[in-house]
């Protein structure tokens, strides 16, 4: 049964009342990580590399969550509701060598074994590394660092044999200057380079290279790229907030005896920090920068913020974010002032995804304020400066490479086209002349990254029910409302997103992350927001499926989520986030600001504005 436009009012008042009410005391949005196997191993394997004894409690907090919560096959996912693979089940069995004796953690060790040897085809060594690399391929930011612990903690057998299994990174390049990074062809993304330090000299230090000349020349420069390392490491110890990545380098520095050094101490120290009350780790300290802006961007669907936010909460929003732009040279990735990042803590860096999210929010926060308006004008340019020669966006830096995370992506392109539409007036005239130029190559890079049937696929978003973990509904969602609600993109080209997406509806009228995968309040949330977008701007209306066909859709999308959420009471996040290098994770606050959103733009497309 389609929903009717007063279930829908009901929804989301009600839905809107619970995204207000998961503000944090100080008025802005914190949200909350999912607690993960993948960084309760890691953190308890790097506590117990440098002092076993000093964080004995953290160290049998984390290995009791990790026994508590395997799956029933044995291994381990991601996250509590994710499918095992072969990276975190290996870092928690490398973890689980840390556990004592007793039942309850040899059933766990036990497990994990029999899950590997199947996934692998045995245990010997040489099939668990092969296995390993091959499911990163040519990028070896995460499964170099996987292969050390598995070393550091024995369960490759014995150091000498399993020193030569584990790839030797070029720690070396990072004493180059960081303009010189793109042109080196690093065997790492570009926000990786404190593994390419920390992992690569734990290799030499304990199997330096046969050649002469390369040994002389990593002894040479082990000082230099360990004061990059410190140089680069944030002050609060975290590198990137993220626990794995952070969790390595400390574990690295301990493999080759520099437990004392400051960014080993720093890299405790934090750690020890995070760790929550169940025991666990999540895979970041917190999103809070990019839920706030998802949270005021889903609040303006529904008309103007200030309906919502009182003067005081929106001021308090607006400055809160303003503080939050880069306002100098990054350390770490050496980017131009101007860019937003995913969260407030001091180890993030700005990125592609996040800046275009606070443009928009600034904009429907204070559209007229001066403040507002000169930060719009650094992030705009910002991203100008960013677009990769394809016209698409990078997420980090501008030309690194092919690997993950720096090549152009097409929700992160569609995302920057939005926020530059809706600043593009009121920016300076020779900003406004760059971003004429700038569009029509971001659309034309849209054009050729769209698929033959229609769907875009993102970088960010992943389902791991799909062919190589991709989700077309969530990229071709995104696209598509961008697209729609600036009135750019050539119709055949929103035609064929919007004919993808009716096609990929489930007969219950949910959506997953590919045509009949599972469903997720996420996905569904993100169809209705799209096809509501198309429906109210009429964009390509001489070639889009039936607006007949689009709003069926809709009310049916409409009535899925008002039966799943309870009428907007009651969610449940599905893990559709990738993290680095592929990494899952679910956010609270994800299904309900996607459902905020949705339900007022379909209420605006199915009925009018009130």
């Amino acid at each position: 049964m389609a929903a009717t436009i007063e279930e829908i009012d009901r929804m989301l008042a009600r839905a809107r009342r619970r995204l207000l009410d998961e503000r944090a005391d100080e008025g802005h949005w914190v949200g909350c990580l999912a607690t993960s196997a993948l960084s309760t191993a890691t953190a308890s394997t790097a506590l117990a590399l440098n002092d076993a004894r000093a964080h004995a409690r953290l160290i049998r907090g984390g290995l009791d969550w990790l026994a508590d919560h395997a799956n029933p096959d044995g291994g381990w996912g991601d996250t509590v509701r994710s499918k095992s693979n072969i990276n975190t089940t290996a870092l928690c069995w490398a973890s689980l060598a840390m556990a004592p004796q007793g039942q309850r953690f040899s059933s766990a060790i036990a497990g994990a074994q029999a899950w590997l040897a199947r996934r692998a085809g045995s245990l010997q060594p040489r099939r668990l590394v092969e296995a390993i690399l091959a499911f990163y391929g040519a990028d070896r930011t995460f499964s170099t660092p996987i292969l050390t612990l598995l070393t550091l903690t024995g369960r490759l057998g014995p150091p000498r044999d399993a020193w030569a299994m584990v790839p030797a990174l070029p720690f070396e390049l990072a004493a180059f200057p960081h303009r010189w990074y793109k042109h080196l062809r690093l065997p790492v993304v570009s926000y990786a380079l404190p593994a390419l330090i920390a992992v690569g000299q734990v290799r030499h230090h304990n199997r330096p290279p046969r050649c002469p000349a390369t040994r002389l020349l990593r002894d040479l420069v082990r000082g230099r790229t360990l004061a990059v390392l410190d140089h680069i490491q944030p002050p609060n110890g975290g590198f990137l907030e993220a626990i794995p990545l952070t969790s390595f380098v400390a574990a690295c520095l301990a493999g080759m005896d520099r437990r004392d050094h400051p960014v080993a101490r720093r890299c405790v120290a934090y750690l020890t920090g995070l760790v929550r009350d169940d025991g666990g780790w999540p895979i970041d300290a917190n999103l809070a920068t990019w839920v706030t802006t998802l949270s005021v961007n889903a609040l303006a669907a529904g008309g103007e913020v200030g309906a919502f936010l009182d003067p005081g909460a929106r001021r308090h929003v607006l400055g809160w974010l303003l503080a939050q732009q880069f306002r100098q040279v990054h350390v770490f990735t050496n980017a131009d002032p101007g860019g937003w990042s995913w969260t407030d803590l001091p180890g993030a860096v700005p990125d592609a995804d996040d800046t275009p999210a606070a443009l928009i929010a600034l904009d429907n926060l204070a559209p007229s304020d001066a403040a507002a308006g000169a930060a719009a004008a650094a992030g705009a340019g910002w991203l100008l400066d960013l677009q990769n020669r394809d016209g698409g966006m990078p997420t980090f830096c501008r030309g690194w490479g092919k690997l993950p995370f720096d090549r152009s992506a097409a929700d992160l392109t569609a995302h920057a086209l939005a926020a530059w539409v809706r600043w593009r007036d009121r920016l300076p005239s020779p900003l406004a002349g760059r971003l004429d130029r700038a569009i029509p190559r971001a659309l034309a890079y849209l054009g050729r990254a769209q698929r033959p049937d229609g769907a875009w696929v993102p970088l960010w978003f992943g389902n791991e029910h799909a062919d190589n973990d991709e989700n077309p509904t969530y990229g071709t969602a995104r696209v598509l409302t961008a697209l729609a609600e600036t009135r750019l993109g050539e119709p055949a080209m929103l035609a064929a997103a919007a004919r993808w997406l009716l096609h990929a509806q489930r007969d219950d009228g949910a959506w997953g992350g590919v045509p009949g995968g599972p469903p997720s309040i996420e996905e569904t949330a993100l169809a209705v927001d799209a096809l509501s977008s198309l429906l109210w701007s009429a964009a390509g209306a001489a070639e889009a499926p039936p607006p007949d066909a689009a709003r069926a859709a809709v009310r049916r999308g409409v009535r899925w989520l008002i039966d799943r959420t309870e009428g907007g009471g009651s969610f449940t996040a599905s893990p559709i986030g990738f993290y680095f290098a592929k990494l899952w994770y679910f956010e609270r606050l994800y299904p309900i600001a996607f459902t905020v959103g949705a339900a007022a733009k379909a209420r605006r497309a199915l009925a009018g504005p009130r």
